[in-house]
């Protein structure tokens, strides 16, 4: 589980701040964003295909 303490002379702000960026980088909405509907291994090969080639588009 992700937490954060409270620093010293630090707004509640910056705390919540400092709390979202930590759950966006572990994963953990990304997560359960797909886990939150049943999605077929075929639907998974699609998906990861058009995201390898966005990639791929991008880089060049």
């Amino acid at each position: 589980m992700i937490g954060v303490e409270k620093k010293n002379n630090e707004t509640p702000e910056q705390l919540l701040r400092r709390f979202r960026k930590k759950v966006s980088r572990s994963g953990v909405m990304s997560d359960v964003r797909k886990k939150r509907w049943h999605v077929s291994k075929s639907e998974l090969r699609r998906i990861e295909k058009k995201k390898a080639i966005r990639r791929s588009r991008r880089r060049y």
